[in-house]
């Protein structure tokens, strides 16, 4: 399957780049380009694309608005983030809207393809650099799960904190998807998150992934 994506940036030299990147790709596609969010909502209508890669800051409508615009019209396009290094607001409010991902614009080029991947499943990629972002200076506890969560709702969460998709979680524990999706609802319940991102952020921040190291505990 062809993964079908439009940029958004509002400097053209970006979009160059990033089209060269994806386009190298035999499985991904760049379908339109956007140079500020409402022109971006006018192309995602008009393409209809698997993955909107989206900068957080242009004009007209920026990205974090024209993301919560996509996501309150409830199409099937998953949007990820580019970002920097001094936007750790911007994706704290992403977070809060539901995006697919979070990517550092300076990251290497298998992160953007990494992310465009994962998020055209439905899952969640989180570059490492943006997991180091959130976590500085957040105070977070790091630490083992609350006793709240089971052993296998840990492994799940661990999983999800590699950005694997629900089969990809399935045929690693060995579980169906229908019991993969049942533990993730149920820690998502638990922890009191929203979403796959809320919970990916969650375990960075308490030890049970670290930044380059996806699953890792201490």
């Amino acid at each position: 399957m062809t993964i079908r994506v439009v940029l958004a940036d509002d400097q053209a030299m970006v979009r160059s780049g990033l089209r060269l990147v994806l386009q190298a790709e035999v499985d991904i596609d760049v379908v339109g380009e956007a140079a500020d969010g409402q022109e971006l909502l006018d192309v995602v209508a008009r393409t209809d694309p698997d993955v909107a890669l989206v900068d957080i800051r242009m004009p007209r409508l920026d990205g974090l608005a024209a993301a919560a615009r996509l996501a309150a019209e409830g199409g099937r396009t998953h949007v990820v983030m580019l970002t920097t290094f001094e936007e750790k607001a911007y994706v704290e409010e992403a977070l809060r809207i539901g995006v697919s991902g979070f990517v550092i614009k300076v990251s290497p080029a298998e992160q953007l393809v990494a992310a465009v991947r994962t998020a055209a499943t439905g899952a969640v990629h989180v570059d490492p650099s943006v997991a180091r972002l959130l976590m500085a200076g957040s105070g977070a506890r790091r630490g083992p799960a609350p006793p709240a969560l089971t052993p296998r709702e840990t492994d799940v969460l661990r999983c999800l904190a590699r950005g694997l998709s629900n089969a990809e979680i399935a045929g690693e524990l060995v579980l169906s998807e229908t019991t993969v999706k049942t533990h993730v609802a149920r820690l998502l319940s638990k922890l009191s998150l929203r979403d796959r991102v809320q919970a990916v952020v969650w375990a960075y921040e308490h030890g049970l992934a670290r930044p380059g190291v996806p699953g890792a505990t201490d």
